[in-house]
């Protein structure tokens, strides 16, 4: 248990240490935010911290840190030390920056903020890139509820499909209605269930690990027998996304953007939340690896099999349900408000309005007979929804290297320090782009384009490399263009001053 105990100090420490070091080179002050700036009783509405803390840590704490690290768990003990590392030097720097950057551009979604720092090419393929994204992300996240939920009720076969309609028409009202009546509302009781589940896991296991520390301590023979075979790189960390790094995290922090009342509770928000998820996913992977331990047979198994068999075994039936209707609110509370983000992301691509509700509509209708068709679609066959999952889980990472490429050009624009988001941004670009070449081991699921690992290394370092050069340059230009645009406005006013003064 020590690289348990280990991996969660380290992520509180990371807070206080690392990010005051953000937090110094992001430099929040006391301007006007959007949501005091724009105001419009939907979107850019002032909430209290508390709240906007909560909605932030709901809207990023899907399934990732649940499902994401039991899967990952079977890549050994190296989880607990990985998680902790990658998030404070990545994740929440990634969903700090993103944050930052939507405070200082009046709210702006991803897509406008790609547009801005990346260049108007990169920004038409990326919006339909965030769309098709955000979709899946919609659906994973109502099948997986679902499926939850629908195991309350074994005895009735039309379970599933009755929860989905549940679960799609809360989307919809969420969705549409202003963000202070359902998710402002509903958010902190979510929350309150989160963490009682997560707690009630967490001093479990500690019981559990001081009756037989064994099963906690480090892979028992069988574990070890059982762990993945597939490569650390890129594989971990496409796997665990929540709670490590996630793209999709910056899709989710312009909506808190727009409703906080000052930019210096942008720490808290989003680099604080990021180490609360990261403490989640460390509490997942300890109950993964334990009940590995105790049942090996498990390993290899569906992970929503697991994640029922975590809390039988160690929580009983009456916590047990806590935990699990606290991992549906998770799923839940991402998938609304990727919805909300989608129809934000193209109403301003689409220059449409959002304070009428039949606006917001007519962005919205589609995007339901889309997400109709991919649900109907990924539970046709039982393999089809580990399609859906695998292309979402790439694709949440090729977010998060265009995000901190982005956030590399606004930094270096602002004459700040741009290396905390361009070293994560090459690595990132390096994971996915070997995941995407690499061919599986398990040839039966090969998704990439099939070449060797080796091959996929050398590629992707390269890629990496050509994205690192092309962001640094691109920044240096922004940096003096910006410098430019500073002293055409110091020389303008320093001429009007004059004019007075000899006047």
């Amino acid at each position: 248990m020590i690289l348990f105990f280990f991996g969660i100090a380290l992520l509180i420490a990371g807070y206080f240490i690392y990010g005051n070091f953000v937090e110094k080179v992001l430099g929040p002050d006391d301007r006007p935010t959007p949501a005091v700036q724009c105001g419009d009783g939907v979107d850019f509405i002032v909430l209290p911290q508390w709240k906007n803390m909560l909605i932030q840590l709901l809207n990023i704490a899907g399934i990732g840190p649940v499902i994401g690290v039991i899967l990952g768990i079977q890549f050994g003990s190296i989880v607990f030390l990985l998680i902790p590392f990658g998030n404070i030097l990545a994740g929440a720097v990634h969903d700090y920056v993103s944050g930052m950057m939507s405070i200082r551009n009046n709210g702006s979604n991803l897509p406008k903020l790609i547009e801005k720092y990346l260049g108007p090419k990169v920004y038409f393929c990326f919006t339909w890139f965030v769309a098709v994204v955000l979709l899946l992300v919609v659906t994973v996240f109502i099948n997986v509820p679902a499926k939850l939920m629908s195991g309350f009720f074994p005895a009735f076969p039309m379970a599933f499909w009755i929860c989905v309609i549940f679960v799609f028409l809360y989307y919809i009202l969420a969705t549409l209605l202003p963000i202070d009546q359902i998710i402002g509302r509903f958010y902190p009781i979510f929350g309150f269930m989160l963490l009682v589940g997560t707690a009630a896991l967490f001093f479990v296991l500690l019981w559990h690990g001081n009756q037989d520390p064994a099963h906690f301590m480090i892979e028992s023979p069988a574990f070890r027998e059982g762990m993945f075979k597939n490569p650390i790189i890129p594989c971990l960390f496409v796997c665990i996304a929540c709670g490590l790094i996630s793209g999709f995290h910056s899709t989710q922090s312009p909506i808190v953007a727009r409703t906080m009342a000052s930019e210096r509770e942008a720490r808290a928000n989003f680099y604080g939340m990021m180490i609360v998820e990261g403490i989640i996913a460390m509490i997942w992977a300890g109950a993964g690896m334990a009940i590995y331990n105790l049942k090996p047979e498990l390993m290899g198994t569906n992970p929503n099999s697991v994640l029922q068999e975590i809390v039988k075994y160690f929580l009983g039936s009456g916590l047990g349900s806590v935990t699990i209707i606290a991992v549906i609110v998770l799923a839940i509370t991402s998938g609304d408000t990727a919805l909300r983000s989608l129809r934000l992301s193209l109403s301003e691509s689409l220059h449409i309005s959002q304070v009428k509700i039949k606006n917001r509509l007519i962005v919205v209708f589609p995007l339901f007979l889309c997400i109709s068709a991919l649900l109907w679609w990924s539970n046709t066959e039982p393999t089809t929804f580990n399609v859906l999952w695998h292309y979402f889980a790439w694709a949440n990472q090729v977010l998060a290297v265009f995000t901190l490429l982005a956030g590399t050009v606004w930094l270096f624009s602002q004459r700040k320090n741009a290396w905390i988001t361009l070293f994560p941004a090459l690595f990132m670009a390096f994971v996915v782009s070997t995941y995407i070449l690499w061919v599986s081991v398990d040839k039966d699921n090969t998704y990439g384009l099939d070449l060797s690992l080796n091959l996929s290394y050398t590629i992707a370092a390269c890629i990496a490399l050509y994205l690192g050069i092309w962001a640094f340059f691109r920044g240096k230009r922004e940096q003096k263009r910006c410098q430019q645009q500073d002293e055409t406005i110091e020389n303008r006013e320093k001429t009007v001053s004059d004019q007075s003064h000899i006047a």
